[in-house]
């Protein structure tokens, strides 16, 4: 029998331990992980033609199915290619496995063109980070980056595989245990349900308090309580529509958001993080609480949530909430030009039942929220956690593996959607049910409301150019078609219409680009 190389046994132990996933992007020095996962049928590989699209792709999947996914890099480069969504993952708690390949050790003594400092830009972002130094702890190491990637709801975990490590002679692994998580003291718990009992309370929710069981359980403690339940708009993942407990979701806008939150006395965090404006701004605060609110956090993302949701119901004497959305699809608009808000509105009104929605239509798509709330149950994903644009497309791609049987959504800025347009082809090849809906306004319109909001004048000819995608304007239906993804382009409120309707009906992705 043939030696067990390194990589053979980190594949091993990856299947052995549930990981049965890889989003890839290899190159030279992986060769030999290739060889050992392509002797190993159990793992599902997808093909990603740019580094941050299975990055991105390995977030969508972890927020939906809850799984550890892989992804696998070539080196500094592929890793660098793969950083932008990596910090989204981050900032939304996902768990991620990645293999960045390495020169041979011997190698790394000559200055070639591909070397890099692996574990320095892993370490700038992943929450733990170990390069294998010899073949014979590939597997531990494996173990231990599952491990990592699998503790505190969710953690970026990186494995540096030297070329040496992956073809020499590998050993077994033994499973390594998942730390415990931290959990709120007695005491803590009781400050906050007085808290939350008092006058002007609220509860800010996120994780898993923010979708299924979590989300009924928080909506009964608010109703408990007498408290006022809200949510973040960057949230990992929000259960709601029609059968879902009403949920106020915080605005991209730091004002809009103040005035939410004005009349708090108390917010107490679960799950979430403290509300912060997503930029400073001259003469304006950071945060968007009143100077006198008294802000908790009970409990933070990397907590255990459900213990400390179980002991407010324990301590509130919660029940199953009595108030839930009752379905209410805004007004058909009449026929004629798109605006955003009119294709938000027929989009609220198609949206399948059981439906994930990714969005990243950052103007165009802003007022979804509002119109969507009452819409048949859907899951909604924020594209870009971190506020880096290029998330959406991926995280779609990511949450279609993940839920196989769930229609997926994808609303998408023409600016953002050029950043991983190539997850079109992989959305294709994997025969995906994703419907991509591109907002073509020909701009990246936030720029210039951000320009205006920063008091830094209005857009003159060189700002234009920088912020405005004219000349050519780009043309979303041949680049759909030229990925493999049937297109068509939309004007008119009907033909948006029709275009859905079209979209759900068939099989595999479809794009439809809405010009605005």
């Amino acid at each position: 029998m043939a030696e067990m190389t390194g990589a053979e046994s980190l594949v091993k132990t990856m299947l052995a331990q549930g990981v049965d996933l890889c989003f890839a992007n290899p190159g030279t020095s992986e060769m030999h992980f290739v060889a050992a996962l392509d002797s190993h049928p159990d793992m599902r590989c997808v093909l990603c033609l740019f580094e941050g699209g299975a990055s991105g792709a390995a977030d969508g999947y972890f927020r939906m199915s809850g799984r550890v996914g892989a992804t696998m890099f070539h080196l500094a480069p592929g890793f660098s290619n793969a950083y932008a969504n990596l910090h989204n993952a981050r900032k939304a708690g996902s768990g991620i496995l990645t293999v960045m390949g390495d020169h041979a050790t011997r190698h790394l003594a000559h200055e070639s063109p591909l070397k890099g400092d692996t574990a320095g830009i892993s370490g700038s972002v992943c929450h733990w980070t170990r390069t294998a130094e010899s073949a014979a702890t590939v597997a531990q190491d494996g173990a231990a980056a599952i491990s990592a990637a699998r503790g505190r709801n969710g953690q970026l975990a990186t494995l540096i595989l030297p070329a040496d490590t992956a073809w020499g002679p590998g050993l077994p692994a033994k499973t390594v245990p998942v730390s415990p998580q931290n959990r709120p003291r007695e005491e803590e718990i009781a400050a906050a349900v007085a808290a939350l009992k008092g006058p002007r309370a609220a509860l800010l929710i996120g994780g898993s308090a923010a979708h299924g069981d979590g989300l009924r359980r928080a909506a009964g403690i608010a109703e408990a309580a007498g408290a006022r339940l809200i949510a973040p708009l960057f949230v990992s993942r929000l259960e709601r529509g029609a059968g879902t407990p009403p949920v106020e979701q915080l605005p991209y806008s730091g004002d809009m958001a103040a005035d939410i939150l004005r009349d708090l006395d108390t917010l107490v965090c679960l799950g979430a993080q403290p509300p912060v404006n997503f930029f400073a701004y001259p003469g304006k605060p950071s945060l968007p609480t009143a100077p006198g609110c008294r802000v908790m956090t009970l409990c933070d993302p990397q907590m255990d949530v459900e213990f400390t949701l179980a002991a407010l119901v324990e301590a509130l004497g919660a029940r199953e909430p009595a108030e839930m959305r009752a379905l209410s699809l805004p007004d058909a608009p009449n026929d004629g030009p798109l605006t955003g808000e009119t294709a938000c509105a027929v989009i609220a009104r198609w949206i399948p039942e059981d439906a994930i929605v990714v969005n990243e239509a950052i103007t165009s798509g802003r007022t979804f929220a509002a119109q969507s709330q009452d819409a048949r149950r859907h899951d909604l994903l924020q594209g870009a956690m971190g506020g880096a644009i290029g998330g959406g497309l991926p995280v779609a791609l990511g949450a279609a593996i993940a839920c196989p049987d769930r229609p997926v959504l994808a609303m998408i800025g023409d600016g953002s959607a050029m950043y991983t347009l190539q997850v079109l082809w992989t959305m294709a090849r994997e025969r995906l049910d994703v419907t991509t809906v591109i907002f073509a306004n020909r701009t990246y319109n936030i720029l210039h409301q951000e320009l205006a909001a920063m008091g830094a004048g209005t857009p003159r000819r060189n700002a234009r150019r920088m912020f405005d995608l004219a000349d050519p304007a780009l043309d979303w239906v041949a680049l759909a078609r030229g990925h493999g993804v049937e297109a068509t382009r939309v004007e008119t409120v009907r033909a948006l219409e029709a275009a859905l309707a079209a979209a759900g009906d068939a099989s595999g992705p479809t794009l439809i680009e809405v010009v605005l």
